[in-house]
């Protein structure tokens, strides 16, 4: 029997069939590897009755719960593949993603006429319902999940990913982080995020503990804090934004955090002055910075020195390829393959040639520079460069330079076509110091001593939060809107 995500939770049932796999803090709810296989098989035990099999695809639409996890599981053990959503998120985009991947059945935490309860979810049968020309798709042998991210054209798209995917990269992950059985693991990401892989995968291959953070939890660095204390998390994993919230609200000095070993980060830029000011409270973990769009999982990685130079301003490089990947360069863009690449997009074929090159070398889209040593340094989005007078400007780089700022907390740019000077740029940002917090007149002499004259934003928006997508990071989309509208 060929290996696949499943398999991790057997073998581990099978070794370890008492120890806790997952704990739900909020809930009060766990569940042992043992119970979790039961569930898992009850999940796959009625998703078989309704003739779903290898192929197929399942919808599970529910907040993070043990409930969900055993409905992931489940899905698997039948040999399906899971299509998750964000529970909150629109009815008509869910419904979009559904009917786009034309799924079999769905896992949800609402019933509906029909529904069947099963492993404390609700079972909906969808068969019938998919789109014409669905069945023309190609389906990669094993596909195990498909996770959707926002598409260019305004309809998310879908990312494929097969078990030989997923378990390239938990391998890499055992070999880089040596997670044991009494590790406990945070599982902070929706499982709509890629980063939920490492957070569901790698510690139930090692029959560590998985800590489900909700999502309501998860924002609020008061109350999180004090979980992480109290569940002894060992492992945390998210992006750098719930990290810099933790070291501005979460009184780390004052808690037990001495089961902490690994601080990972990944998803986006983490702001040196955000990061050392964590590395201070937090002294003892040893912090990586992981790299790697939904299409790759991981495929960098660079490990945080211990110090952190003072008067490093730059953020840290994304690292050397993993061992699984091979990485090259064209025109400044990254190209990867390997073990965790992509099969494709779900229904996508003319997207799916247009982002792989001869090879099977998949197009990141982002810009990076070797720094020496195969180490990449990652410089921006290629979407996210644009030209202003003739010069190229990224707007990372605007943005990393707002952060040198002292009252800088967040910062954000945007470019807006404009007719007289083609581009404008609008700079979004949240700051602390109340009446001296900066001004406009202000941040304009501050990034004419930082950036070249024709980098300057035109427009600076002052706001008290950053909008986010539902996995945490910038949403560009909203402040593009909210530019064009004043």
């Amino acid at each position: 029997m060929s290996r696949t995500l499943a398999t991790l939770l057997h073998e581990s049932a099978g070794r370890f069939p008492d120890r806790l796999a997952v704990i739900d803090p909020s809930a009060g709810e766990s569940l042992s590897y043992a119970e979790l296989e039961g569930r898992a098989e009850e999940v796959a035990g009625a998703l078989r009755a309704l003739g779903v099999g290898a192929g197929d695809r399942v919808g599970i639409c529910a907040p993070k719960s043990v409930a969900s996890v055993a409905a992931i599981f489940g899905v698997l053990e039948c040999g399906a593949a899971y299509v998750p959503v964000d529970a909150s998120a629109p009815a008509e985009r869910n419904a979009f993603i559904f009917s786009d991947c034309a799924v079999s059945a769905i896992l949800s935490a609402s019933a509906e006429d029909g529904a069947g309860e099963v492993g404390g979810l609700y079972l909906i049968d969808r068969a019938g319902r998919s789109l014409d020309g669905v069945a023309a798709v190609e389906i990669p042998d094993g596909l195990a999940y498909i996770l959707y991210t926002s598409g260019s054209t305004g309809h998310p798209k879908g990312v494929m990913l097969t078990h030989s995917n997923a378990l390239s990269f938990v391998d890499w992950c055992s070999e880089a982080f040596a997670p044991t059985q009494e590790d406990r693991f945070s599982s902070h990401a929706p499982f709509h995020f890629d980063l939920s892989i490492l957070d569901l995968y790698v510690p139930i291959k090692h029959g560590a503990a998985v800590v489900l953070i909700g999502e309501a939890l998860g924002k609020n660095a008061r109350q999180l804090a004090p979980v992480i204390a109290e569940q002894g998390i060992s492992v945390w994993y998210s992006t750098p934004t719930v990290l810099r919230l933790l070291a501005e609200f979460g009184e780390l000095g004052a808690l037990d955090l001495d089961a902490l070993r690994l601080v990972l980060f990944a998803g986006e830029v983490f702001p040196v002055k955000h990061l050392r000011a964590l590395k201070e409270q937090l002294p003892a973990p040893v912090y990586w910075n992981l790299y790697g769009p939904t299409e790759t999982n991981v495929c960098t990685a660079y490990r945080i020195p211990e110090e952190i130079p003072a008067d490093r301003d730059d953020p840290f490089p994304i690292g050397p390829p993993c061992s699984n990947v091979e990485t090259r360069l064209d025109d400044g863009e990254l190209l990867v393959r390997g073990g965790p690449v992509t099969a494709g997009y779900w229904n996508l074929p003319e997207r799916t040639r247009e982002a792989f090159a001869d090879g099977g070398w998949y197009r990141t889209g982002d810009l990076v520079k070797d720094v020496g040593g195969g180490v990449l340094d990652y410089l921006g989005r290629r979407d996210r460069m644009v030209k202003r007078r003739g010069f190229r400007v990224e707007l990372g780089e605007i943005e990393a330079a707002l952060y040198r700022h002292d009252l800088v907390v967040e910062a954000a740019a945007v470019a807006i076509p404009d007719p007289e000077s083609g581009v404008s740029i609008w700079a979004f940002l949240v700051c602390r110091g109340g009446d001296q917090a900066p001004k406009t007149v202000q941040m304009k002499l501050f990034c004419a001593k930082h950036l070249l004259n024709y980098m300057v934003p035109d427009r600076f928006c002052f706001l008290d939060e950053m909008p986010k997508t539902s996995t945490g990071k910038v949403d560009y989309q909203s402040l593009s809107n909210r530019a064009n509208e004043l």
